[in-house]
């Protein structure tokens, strides 16, 4: 394991973007913002107040109703959002070693990987919404009926901490397309590259008041702010299941739309037929990519009794190589969590595993790093064996690096436990039996299943989740219908 000490960061402000400008809280609240890796305090990040959310929000409305944006040509919107995306590939370095920093992901991740889908974000939902029309509906020789889809108004987007920049600009790419104006609210935790979306916005064209973003909590706070402000027209939200129904009780009142993608627990299916030299190498990135801490990880891993031992043999000494070390280092498999408070949450599943009595198969321990990286919020890709798929670490989401191996005999049991969860956000299954796939496919209660494959996105496919996943789709028609209004227009022809 090769570890090279990062380079004393400079130490940032991060303020809020509001109508055009970055601004200071008007409180001049501070709250500090730590390098999980070593814990050194990398930014002071200015908290946004109800006042400072306010003026947001009322700065979103008027540019949705008095500038420019809304009524402004489609192809002359879709070319500002398009450079946005070039702005973003022109600083991508700058981007990812942010990114790095902030959450604690290897750097070659982001630059090779998060960065350059962020900026494909914005740049497919322009091409997208351009070539989008209506549907025409005549009516004999008396009437014509036609649809336009027009912008709802002012969008709170918020964002979580494990993919900021690139899940940031998945729900903005298509806000903006549609000719919404938007205030964005990062987690708490990242804001760094988030934050940086305001002068980008600005150096592509786009008008002041369109892109706004603020920095703060949940409960009292930013959030919340957002998420009960009148000017507020539709919620986007990414994060975790009790926090979404927090968001969707606050904004009953006003009826907000929602879109809401939650928790995940999925299952990485694996039947004995499976070409294990994929399939192994696809599961250690579906379970450790970002330290685990991702939606969409395979974290339960079914796996046929037959390949039980094989299985675990290949898959732990695989684990084994991964580099685990300072997110800057170019030779880094897998950083530190993202935080103290979740480091803590993580690692208590290792003491509710060993009352479980789960069989430890590897990891379970801090990695032995060098003196700059002590503090770091680290754990070794960790692997149970569990023969109860009803225990703790097989149900509960950990977002941690952090897997279960759970056996199974037939389809029909891998079924069962595949669906024994309160989630439905994806699911994956490795087998060469055709039918055998689309039978799992079918009836595994999730909102993306992948055959033979994990973490393939085609931005024109629907994405959400099944149970308590989420709410409402985005992605393609998708999100042109969360962004839009459908208005049915009625021509009398004679």
């Amino acid at each position: 394991m090769i570890i090279v000490k990062s380079a004393q960061t400079e130490l940032r402000e991060v303020k809020l973007f509001i109508n055009g400008e970055y601004v200071e809280s008007s409180n001049k609240s501070i709250f500090d913002i730590k390098n999980p890796a070593t814990q050194e305090v990398i930014a002071h990040t200015h908290e946004a107040t109800f006042e400072d959310v306010d003026h947001a929000c009322k700065a979103a409305r008027h540019a949705f109703e008095e500038g420019p944006w809304r009524t402004m040509s489609l192809a002359d919107r879709c070319e500002k959002i398009r450079r946005m995306a070039e702005i973003i590939m022109e600083r991508k370095e700058e981007l990812a070693r942010l990114e790095a920093m902030d959450v604690g992901k290897p750097y070659p991740v982001a630059l090779e990987k998060e960065i350059p889908r962020a900026a494909n974000n914005l740049k497919f939902y322009a091409d997208f919404m351009e070539k989008q029309g209506g549907e025409v509906y005549p009516m004999g020789e008396e009437y014509l009926n036609y649809t336009r889809y027009e912008p709802v108004g002012v969008a709170a987007l918020i964002t979580p901490w494990n993919l900021p920049f690139m899940l940031t600009t998945w729900k903005l790419g298509p806000c903006l397309a549609t000719g919404n104006t938007a205030v964005i609210k990062p987690a708490e935790t990242t804001p760094l590259t988030v934050s940086l979306l305001g002068e980008i916005a600005k150096e592509a064209g786009i008008p002041d008041g369109v892109v706004n973003v603020v920095q703060g909590f949940g409960p009292d706070s930013a959030g919340e702010f957002m998420t009960t402000h009148p000017e507020v027209d539709l919620v986007s939200f990414t994060g975790e299941t009790s926090t979404g129904k927090a968001i969707m009780k606050s904004g009953a009142d006003s009826l907000k739309k929602v879109s809401f993608e939650l928790g995940g627990k999925a299952a990485n299916i694996i039947f004995d037929d499976a070409n294990l030299d994929k399939a192994i190498p696809e599961s250690i990135q579906a379970a450790f990519l970002n330290s685990g801490q991702v939606c969409l990880a395979g974290s339960r891993i079914l796996v046929q009794r037959s390949i039980l031992d094989e299985f675990i043999e290949k898959f732990k000494r695989v684990a084994s190589e991964l580099n685990v070390g300072d997110p800057q280092d170019s030779s880094t498999n897998m950083g530190p969590v993202v935080s103290e408070e979740h480091y803590g949450k993580v690692t208590s599943y290792l003491e509710i595993a060993k009352e479980e009595n789960s069989t430890l198969i590897y990891g379970g321990k801090r990695p032995d790093l060098d003196e700059y990286l002590k503090n770091g919020y680290y754990l070794e890709p960790t692997i149970y064996l569990q023969e109860n798929p009803n225990a703790r670490i097989c149900r509960e989401e950990i977002f941690g690096p952090i897997v279960t191996v759970i056996p199974f005999d037939t389809e029909e049991e891998a079924l069962e436990i595949a669906n024994n969860t309160d989630y439905g956000l994806n699911g994956v299954v490795w087998t060469d039996n055709l039918q055998r796939a689309h039978r799992i496919s079918h009836n595994v209660r999730a909102g993306t299943i992948w055959v033979n494959c994990w973490f393939v996105r085609d931005l024109r496919a629907p994405f959400g989740g099944f149970k308590k996943s989420g709410v409402g789709r985005e992605g393609g028609h998708h999100s042109l219908e969360f962004f839009t209004e459908a208005k049915n227009i009625c021509i009398a022809l004679k």
